[in-house]
């Protein structure tokens, strides 16, 4: 026997971040072409960069600098 479906009262919120709004303060980690994460420091964002990078070699990472709009690539020894 099917159980019927439930539905909560109240409907969860949705975080979701929208594409078409560009950062304009902080530093935003890019993967694979794609905005994923900010961060409020440089430091933050190039330590996640690079422990991406070290678990996932065939990832694209970049950091994106909103205060200078330019994306800043991450070395090979980092």
């Amino acid at each position: 026997m099917k159980k019927p479906l439930t539905t909560p009262d109240e409907p969860q919120p949705r975080n979701i971040p929208r594409a078409d709004l560009v950062m304009t303060e902080g530093f935003g980690l890019q993967v694979d072409g794609r905005m994923k994460t900010v961060f409020p420091t440089l430091e933050g964002a190039q330590k996640r960069a690079k422990d991406l990078k070290a678990e996932f070699p065939m990832l694209q990472v970049k950091v994106y600098d909103a205060a200078e709009k330019k994306l800043l690539e991450l070395s090979p020894t980092e």
